[in-house]
């Protein structure tokens, strides 16, 4: 196929806008599969992305499109749809020349719109904007394109009304990719120069990339180079999905497809690298690569200490396929062995924990998740915690930073007051409020990633009455007010209840803390004492009360002395007991811990 008739695209999207629905349409129309081999959602493989209808991993399918006499080959490259994998959507992005900017003309323009344009308006791409769900009868789509000029500065007066559900007017969504976006350009005689867009482990074959070749050609049987460790492999094997996998012997300029060549670790071929020849390597990497770094964590333990072994397994497979997951050995007091994790953000973490559940049948605990802080030492130097019970002593302290990201927030001009009282109560900083329609308003604040950690998402939407919506970029790391809650029980400190706080909300933490506990802690034989401590001083407490036995129940009058005996032997009794007893925590007393927000 010459490369004038290839097309590389992709499909951008807010959460629900009917991106997959629209890729099934394609592959439909475009005769990949018949009718009998479609399914929804074909190309979300994970049980997960089925469950939530979002798209974790990037998928690639080649089609083939007959036009005005010609044939031309279709490469689409259905993106990610969540803020936590941002870095994945930009790579997906600067593989393509076009992209179809999908929008429900129920909802508008919402945050993630605005994010996924940009990051396209970033990487130069031709814009396509698709108007779908036209067949709701709440559809507004004259009020749609405002918003989208308005908002993005894209023209509308091109773009497609679809129903991708109903496949209406799909064919023209085809028509257009082979007339508005251009075909890829590149150097056929230069060095080969290859973009990795995804890749994942296979049981069978080790680690399959999806790649984009930009300059020159790679064949079957190459010795190979990633640029990032300088590591050489031999291609095994070539290929395009369509979406049934597909052998080739060699890959030319524009072409999408997949290769493998028997590397063994995920890690040594991630998102962004550049794969070149062994003998003859480009001087010219892609830029922007960076390994996947993990921002915020949690420890994961399992309810029953024997699936142990179990859970350390299955993080090792769920490692095989996540360059971005980390995973560490932990210890808790309380929890007895598990692990410290690391994840893009809370859909990662959350997204680990059903996989967790649902693939490999284990029953965990996650604890509090945590953010990445920086913290510069009075001795100069700077070090990185992800778990509070690493934050060190106060007198070594000199400064400690906290990252920022900043969020996006589209809602209906109703709303503006509740979110922006929100946001002031995250400690937000504001920085622009902008009306992109009569009654939509886009707010712009800077915004600490530990206070979005938990429940944000869940008050803005009861805030907004489920209308709000918003996205967010990480910015960078900005010096806080910052201290270490520590948590006791009876005098001893629990570290996987151990949090960094700002200042001035500790004692509101700490409170609400201590209620949680008191409430899912058993009563015990004996008093249980809870205590919250900042910088060695005790901010508050709170107590459960003993459970009580009628030692005197059997005694009918008589001579006082023996009741007293009782009483006293009662009273030594508990006290031994709480020497020696262990407290129960319920896995009820964590969950509740980790919707702690102090507000």
């Amino acid at each position: 196929m010459k490369r004038e008739n290839i097309r590389n695209f992709s499909i951008i999207a807010h959460i629900d806008h009917g991106k997959s629905t629209l890729a099934d349409r394609l592959i439909e129309l475009t005769g990949a599969l018949s009718k009998r081999e479609m399914k929804e959602q074909i190309l979300d493989n994970l049980e997960v992305e089925r469950k939530h209808g979002i798209t974790i991993k990037a998928q690639t399918v080649r089609l083939n499109y007959t036009f005005k006499g010609e044939n031309y080959i279709l490469n689409m490259i259905d993106t990610p749809g969540h803020v936590d994998f941002g870095y994945e959507v930009s790579k997906s992005l600067k593989a393509c020349e076009g992209c179809l900017l999908v929008v429900d003309a129920t909802q508008g323009v919402e945050a993630q719109t605005i994010a996924n344009a940009y990051l396209a308006i970033d990487n130069d791409l031709e814009i396509i904007p698709v108007i779908n769900k036209i067949d709701l009868s709440s559809a507004d789509i004259e009020k749609t394109k405002r918003e989208i000029e308005d908002a993005l500065g894209i023209d509308a007066s091109e773009s497609i009304e679809i129903s991708a559900k109903n496949g209406t007017n799909v064919d023209k969504v085809l028509e257009a990719i082979v007339e508005r976006i251009p075909p890829p350009k590149g150097d056929e005689n230069a060095p080969l120069r290859a973009l990795v867009v995804d890749s994942w482990y296979d049981n069978y074959r080790g680690v399959v990339s999806i790649i984009r070749v930009f300059d020159g050609k790679i064949k079957t049987g190459n010795k190979i180079l990633v640029y990032s460790n300088k590591k050489q492999y031999e291609v095994e094997e070539l290929g395009f999905f369509t979406p049934k996998q597909k052998k080739t012997e060699e890959m030319r300029v524009g072409e999408v497809g997949y290769l493998i060549a028997n590397i063994k670790n995920i890690q040594d071929a991630t998102v962004g690298d550049t794969i070149t020849l062994a003998e003859n390597p480009t001087d010219k990497p892609f830029e922007g690569f960076k390994k996947p770094k993990p921002f915020v964590f949690a420890g994961i333990y399992p309810t029953n200490p024997e699936d142990y072994d179990d859970l350390k397994e299955a993080l090792e497979k769920l490692q095989l396929n996540d360059a971005s997951l980390t995973v560490e050995k932990e210890k808790s007091e309380s929890l007895g062995f598990g692990f410290r994790c690391g994840f893009l953000g809370v859909l990662s973490m959350n997204i680990t924990k059903e996989r967790l559940e649902s693939e490999f049948d284990l029953d965990v605990v996650v604890t509090t998740p945590s953010v990445l802080y920086r913290v510069e030492l009075t001795n100069g130097s700077i070090i990185e915690i992800s778990n509070p019970s690493e934050l060190p002593p106060p007198q070594k302290i000199k400064k400690i930073f906290e990252p920022y990201v900043e969020v996006e927030i589209i809602t209906p001009s109703g709303f503006v007051g509740n979110l922006l009282k929100l946001l002031q109560e995250k400690r937000g900083k504001q920085k622009e409020i902008l009306y992109i329609a009569s009654d939509r308003v886009l707010i712009k604040y800077d915004v600490p990633l530990a206070e979005i950690l938990v429940d944000f998402y869940d008050k803005l939407k009861s805030l907004s009455r489920g209308y709000a919506s918003f996205d967010y970029e990480f910015k960078g790391f900005e010096v806080g007010d910052l201290t270490r809650l520590l948590i006791l029980i009876n005098g001893k400190e629990i570290d996987s209840f151990s949090l960094i706080v700002p200042k001035e909300k500790a004692y509101r933490i700490a409170r609400e803390v201590l209620k949680n506990l008191k409430q899912y802690i058993p009563k015990q034989l004996f008093e249980v004492r809870l205590q919250a401590k900042v910088g060695g001083k005790i901010i508050a407490k709170e107590q459960i009360s003993p459970l009580r036995k009628d030692v005197l129940a059997k005694c009918y009058g008589g001579d006082i002395t023996r009741k007293k005996k009782l009483l006293e032997k009662q009273k030594e009794g508990k006290k031994k007991l709480k020497q020696l007893g262990n407290i129960s925590i319920s896995k009820e007393a964590f969950i509740k811990l980790v919707e702690i927000k102090g507000d």
